[in-house]
């Protein structure tokens, strides 16, 4: 296993070396992105992450719980002429109060922009009920960003349940990415600190017929110890514990994060 990881991510450099796909650079680079997530970029890595993963301008794309919009930002124009972009959150008839503010500030923010967002489609997932976003067989690419933590309270079996509605809207050959923040080999996954046990995504992942094609370590941060007050949320860009040890936290930076590219066979 581990000469085929090092294999898929020597394959994935030189290819990413010969082609550099300028599209996406555009996208990055685009002058309509918030400032504040422009910001973030040195720390998150958006050209090589999505690069890992395999992106092209003709995909269609399943971006899970898109939160604010980060990726979505840099996702909606990189696909907009030749893609289809599907942001799958929650809905905005949702039982859940917080689930419809959600909804709603997602809503806000793709028509403040229409240049950007006018072509971009929604679906829904709720877990651990609802998921609404993609026909089976349909989407190339389908990923998640510092996200699994919060699937984890409802129990392994709805995270399963989750790798296998997103496993069944994947065409063959297409692929899952993953983003998570990561928990130190050995240590319990726990979903109230934010961090995750990469052998754990990995199982799961593989549990319902997916193979582990590659992993990346451009998110990585080996100053995060995974071990902080408040979790991962003591660290940039949240800083849950305000002005106590700050400037601790601010040096080591945003979270030590595994990258996870799985592809269905």
């Amino acid at each position: 296993m581990k000469q085929l990881i090092l294999a898929t991510m020597m394959a994935a450099g030189m290819a990413g070396a010969a082609h550099a796909d300028d599209a996406l650079k555009a996208a990055i680079a685009n002058t309509e992105r918030t400032p504040a997530n422009v910001a973030r970029d040195a720390a998150r890595h958006p050209y090589e992450t999505l690069t890992f993963f395999g992106i092209k301008p003709t995909m269609t794309v399943v971006e899970l719980s898109p939160g604010g919009g980060w990726y979505t930002e840099i996702l909606a124009p990189y696909l907009r002429d030749k893609g289809k972009l599907i942001v799958a959150g929650e809905s905005p008839t949702s039982a859940k109060e917080g689930a419809r503010k959600y909804a709603a500030n997602l809503t806000k923010k793709l028509e403040s922009k229409p240049a950007m967002f006018d072509k971009v489609q929604r679906g829904v997932f709720e877990v651990p009920t609802t998921y609404d976003f993609a026909k089976p067989g349909s989407a190339d690419l389908v990923v998640t960003f510092r996200n699994l933590h919060n699937w984890m309270g409802n129990g392994d079996d709805k995270v399963k349940e989750v790798f296998k509605k997103v496993h069944d809207s994947l065409k063959s050959g297409g692929v899952f990415g993953v983003v998570e923040h990561r928990a130190p080999a050995g240590k319990e996954p726990k979903a109230d600190t934010g961090y995750v046990q990469e052998a754990y995504v990995i199982k799961m992942a593989e549990s319902v017929g997916f193979k582990l094609a590659g992993k990346s370590e451009v998110n990585a941060n080996p100053k995060d110890k995974a071990d902080h007050n408040k979790g991962v949320w003591a660290l940039p860009p949240v800083l849950a514990n305000k002005d106590v040890d700050r400037e601790k936290y601010l040096a080591i930076g945003e979270s030590d994060r595994m990258t996870l590219k799985f592809v269905k066979p």
